[in-house]
């Protein structure tokens, strides 16, 4: 049985679209992001306490997220060592801007053969795309086995992990040994909260190019005393990628239009209390196809 395990998260920064309101779109059709709060990819953080309740389990485990991103996405690392992790690096590059599925799969398969972990564990999907490609596709570059839509990574029997998965149909529990890649369900329980010791302790975690920002001494000297405060950042030649499949040249996903659409009520029907208009209301979203 595995008594320590190397878990590599994988997370990433998002718009948050769960609150898009008037400003969310530009007249041109593209997502306003600077009217959208960026967060933490909820499912990311459903994977996270995944990785962290294996730490409490086996003792010497280790837990690192990894995220690709520009320098504001350090924001989810600090994030993470406030609920728990051991730290995380941040891929950035101009190289990698404009990346689909696909280049961003390829970038992140490149950094984890650099960090060697035993487990990766990553949310179902991001808010800002719904594809559910990047964990699969991961698993895929690397040649690891993967499990998806877990909703519990039970822990181990003899060398195997065992995941707790939920399907449309139910539940299904796998096995597999490691290396492996688990992909975590919104339905798996909600990450833990801040620890505040932790939060005192990492606050001024930062990347090279966050204190480079900064004029005051005072961070320069925090990084020099303090060497868990440091967040790498990895470039392309860091993690011995091909510019040729990052970015724009690496990505055969091709957006031709994004169209906002809103929701308007145009007419309304009033009800009363009785079975029946509740019966004939049914009726009718039945027909239309509204439900059923």
């Amino acid at each position: 049985m595995k008594k320590s395990l190397k878990i590599v998260v994988l997370a990433k920064q998002v718009p948050d679209t769960r609150n898009v309101g008037k400003d969310a779109m530009k007249a041109d059709g593209t997502v306003n992001r600077a009217a959208l709060p960026a967060i933490f990819n909820p499912e990311d953080l459903n994977a996270l306490e995944q990785a962290l309740r294996l730490k409490d389990r086996y003792e010497g485990t280790t837990v690192h997220i990894l995220t690709m991103g520009p320098s504001r996405a350090a924001d989810i690392i600090r994030e993470g060592m406030f609920r728990g992790t051991d730290g995380g690096v941040l891929l950035t590059d101009r190289k990698f801007a404009g990346s689909d599925t696909l280049a961003t799969s390829y970038a992140l398969s490149c950094a984890v053969r650099k960090l060697d972990p035993d487990l990766i564990i990553a949310g179902r999907q991001a808010i800002d795309g719904d594809t559910a490609q990047v964990g699969p596709q991961v698993a895929e570059k690397l040649g690891w086995p993967q499990i998806t839509y877990a909703e519990e990574i039970m822990g181990f029997e003899r060398d195997e992990l065992v995941v707790k998965r939920r399907l449309e149909q139910g539940i299904e529990v796998a096995a597999c040994p490691l290396p492996l890649v688990v992909t975590v369900n919104g339905s798996a329980p909600e990450c833990r909260p801040r620890h505040a010791k932790l939060v005192m302790k990492y606050k001024h975690a930062k990347t090279l190019s966050e204190v480079q920002e900064k004029t005051e001494d005072y961070y320069l000297s925090l990084c020099e005393t303090r060497k868990y405060l440091a967040i790498p950042e990895w470039g392309v030649a860091d993690v011995d990628a091909d510019p040729e499949q990052l970015g724009l040249s690496g990505s055969p996903t091709k957006v031709k239009k994004i169209e906002n659409v809103v929701f308007q009520a145009k007419e309304a029907k009033r009800l009363s209390a009785s079975d029946a208009d509740m019966d004939a209301l049914m009726a009718e979203l039945i027909a239309s196809h509204t439900l059923g």
